[in-house]
């Protein structure tokens, strides 16, 4: 019996959340069941205990070989290999993990349920993770080593952060140290100007740094939970930097943070802003039409307008731009086992009562998708060592969350339960019934390759689901760090292939692999579809939309309107 290779899931800083993809918190119900799904049959039990049995006593007389998969980084202090007891700790552990594994595997094998299967999934994964020796005092040597060295500060330090992230932090362990950052300071510092503003977001203008820029310009829809500013990190780490060095006008919007009262907002508020924005831009230029770009659930919201637009003969949009976004979710993915619709009801019914749904409950489900990395790697840092989280740039950014109209999650709870995307006229958006067919712009969209929250084959779907001609690119990484993700990095990497048909898998062996980014790639597709280009103007905004004041501008600071 050998442990699992991990190496493939270990989970990045910048991995931690999506765009508004996940929609509920996993249930005790839910867990339970998923666990009752892989201990019902009983043969199958009855044989993995068995194996168990030996290798617990294979263990116990030092005759294992069971060892940490490579890159799993709790077992890294030398007791774990040089102290006796230690080692039969971690190997005891070890066999028992896998044992659940095989239960797992078994289960799936015979035909489980899609859904209780990412149940079943969810609840191995967060139990493994949970029982692990790291966790626990007495049985991790590094920590017992730390407090001995420091006199037991270590231990009073790491009650100190546990009594404030039970204050402070929803009982949840701190991710991230984030008094080095300041919002347009030292986080979201692309020069620019907020030049419109209303109760639902402000659009900001970039100021170009080129002496030419393409005459059509670009509107970035960030998606509406989380702040915007994944975009405009420190300097060299910027999507908004980056695109502006290349000639391409940018525009985006930074949506306000909603509050109870705006409880109601829903996609037709959202859709009927993206409208307006592409109004404010085209006045601001001149261009006739403007080249859109969804992030996460920003490409939702850009469907339903694409959708619109096509419905009523309107050309405003010439192209899309789609990155890390499911529009199809019929494929199984982790994010599966908050499928149930019990979870689903109970997640509507709370956020229908509280009129919104926190960045908390939804930071809290993306966390418990990868336990080892996102809660028991913060648990031991800051409760066992005594010491404070990282200072990490995008881990400040996801700890600065923002909340969800409860109108709005209500409608995405639908579209995830029923993929009402993929099913023309499910869904009417701005009066005008889904028909993704219709939409016929040309589109760029992209996947990451270990994407846990939008695997890169159901971003592939989107290439199919629109009727226009269509190129994918296929990054390195996850979710959060693909988008993150300038060129200079040396372990950046990309693959573009064909013209994408309907297999992904396809698609995938034919795709050639490229050093670097896929910005790069898209920015050189946003060059063919510039309209060519024009002197920079001098200034930001125009009579009709004045500069209100400097980006970031008042919203991604939690602001009122001015």
């Amino acid at each position: 019996m050998a442990a699992r290779d991990r190496t493939s899931e270990v989970t990045t800083p910048a991995e931690v959340v999506g765009g508004g993809e996940a929609v509920a918190r996993p249930t005790l119900a839910g867990a339970v069941g998923g666990l009752a799904a892989i201990l019902g049959r009983g043969g199958v039990v009855a044989r993995e205990l068995g194996g168990l049995t030996a290798e617990l006593a294979r263990v116990a007389v030092g005759r294992s070989a069971l060892e940490p998969a490579k890159g799993d980084r709790r077992f890294t202090d030398p007791a774990w290999n040089q102290n006796p007891a230690y080692r039969r700790i971690e190997q005891s552990y070890l066999a028992a993990a896998e044992t659940l594994r095989n239960l797992l595997a078994e289960a799936a094998r015979s035909g489980l349920d899609p859904k209780r299967a990412e149940q079943a999934t969810f609840t191995v994964n967060v139990l493994t993770s949970a029982l692990a020796p790291t966790n626990f005092l007495p049985t991790n040597p590094a920590a017992i080593k730390h407090a001995f060295d420091t006199g037991g500060m270590s231990l009073l330090r790491g009650l100190r952060n546990f009594a404030s992230d039970l204050r402070h932090n929803g009982g949840m362990p701190s991710m991230v140290d984030r008094s080095g950052f300041t919002v347009g300071r030292d986080l979201a510092v692309t020069p620019g100007g907020v030049v419109a503003r209303d109760e639902l977001a402000e659009l900001l203008q970039y100021a170009p740094t080129t002496p030419k820029v393409l005459n059509r310009p670009l509107l970035v829809v960030p998606p509406p939970i989380g702040r915007y500013y994944f975009l405009d990190l420190a300097p060299g780490r910027s999507f908004a930097e980056y695109a502006v060095s290349r000639g391409i006008p940018v525009f985006l919007l930074s949506w306000r943070n909603p509050t109870a009262e705006q409880g109601s907002w829903n996609l037709d508020s959202y859709a009927a802003r993206v409208c307006e924005a592409i109004d404010s831009v085209r006045e601001i230029t001149g261009a006739d039409d403007v080249n859109l770009m969804g992030f996460c659930a920003g490409g939702i919201i850009s469907t339903t307008v694409l959708n619109h637009l096509a419905a009523t003969g309107d050309k405003r949009v010439h192209s899309m731009s789609y990155a890390v976004t499911l529009l199809d979710f019929g494929e199984r993915a982790p994010i599966s086992a908050f499928a149930g619709k019990g979870v689903l009801e109970v997640a509507r019914r709370r956020s229908a009562r509280k009129g919104i749904i926190t960045s908390r409950d939804m930071g809290a489900a993306f966390a418990w998708m990868r336990p080892d990395d996102l809660v028991f790697n913060y648990l031991v840092n800051n409760y066992l060592l005594g010491k404070q989280p990282p200072a990490f740039d995008v881990l400040a950014w996801n700890a600065d969350g923002t909340n969800l109209p409860g109108a709005l999650h209500g409608q995405f709870l639908d579209i995830f339960r029923d993929n009402l995307l993929a099913r023309p006229g499910a869904l009417s958006v701005l009066g005008s019934p889904l028909d993704l067919e219709r939409i016929t712009v040309p589109i760029f969209a992209t996947g990451a390759v270990t994407d846990h929250l939008t695997p890169w084959t159901g971003c592939y779907r989107t290439t199919q689901l629109l009727g226009g001609e269509s190129t994918f690119v296929l990054s390195y990484s996850g979710h959060i760090a693909s988008l993150v993700n300038p060129p200079g990095n040396p372990k950046a990497h990309y693959w573009t292939g064909p013209a994408p048909g309907p297999d992904p898998l396809a698609w995938q062996a034919a795709a050639v692999r490229r050093s670097g980014s896929w910005w790069e790639a898209w920015a050189d597709w946003a060059f063919e579809h510039g309209g060519g280009d024009r002197s920079a103007p001098d200034t930001l905004g125009s009579r009709g939309h004045p500069v209100l004041e400097p980006a970031p501008g008042r919203y991604v600071r939690d602001l009122p309107p001015a």
